[in-house]
């Protein structure tokens, strides 16, 4: 059965990373570079200071660290058990597809940290600006999952690998949306 999954997402990885153009590539490099969207998490913390005052920025900043570190360090501990190679490293699919940002990569990569960590930050500021930015989240979970697909893009994850990596997003969204409401109730 597991054999089956691995089969399944190998074929999902190879159309989806081969639907890539050399045109393209510049652009999902871009896009997969944590860098590139430093400006835009200055503008969340700039948004939050002005929607939610500093009590509360401070408060959503703490949980947005925390948050960020649990996911990021959760996935690191799946990816150390289950040791999945990334396709880069994977032997049966070497030639078959187009390893665009493989250099300087772990080893293994189920599950995805940017899916996790970028789900999860979209769904958190989204839900806490909610009242003032109805539209918000849905176009930070449409931002968080073209990061994500970049990932198979550039070959440096299976489809697989985003899909429970934004499973872990959605799970340490929720703990630390509570978490915000609970001490923002008791320190505001």
């Amino acid at each position: 059965m597991i054999q089956d999954y691995f089969n399944w997402d190998a074929h999902f990885f190879l159309f989806f990373n081969n639907l890539g153009n050399t045109q393209w590539d510049w652009f999902w490099l871009s896009v997969t570079n944590k860098k590139t969207w430093i400006p835009l998490y200055v503008f969340f913390l700039v948004l939050l200071y002005f929607k939610l005052g500093w009590k509360k920025t401070l408060i959503a900043g703490i949980c947005i660290a925390l948050m960020i570190a649990c996911a990021d360090q959760f996935t690191n501990i799946i990816k150390n058990h289950f040791q999945r190679l990334r396709p880069c490293y994977n032997p049966d699919i070497q030639g078959l597809f187009r390893p665009i940002d493989c250099e300087g990569r772990g080893r293994f990569g189920f599950t995805s940290a940017h899916a996790s960590n970028h789900i999860a930050l979209a769904i958190f500021i989204g839900y806490i600006l909610r009242k003032n930015y109805k539209w918000l989240i849905y176009v930070l979970i449409l931002w968080a999952l073209l990061i994500a697909y970049s990932r198979v893009y550039v070959g440096v994850h299976f489809t697989g690998d985003i899909f429970f990596g934004t499973l872990i997003g959605i799970f340490f969204s929720y703990l630390f949306i509570k978490l915000y409401y609970y001490l923002e109730k008791k320190y505001t």
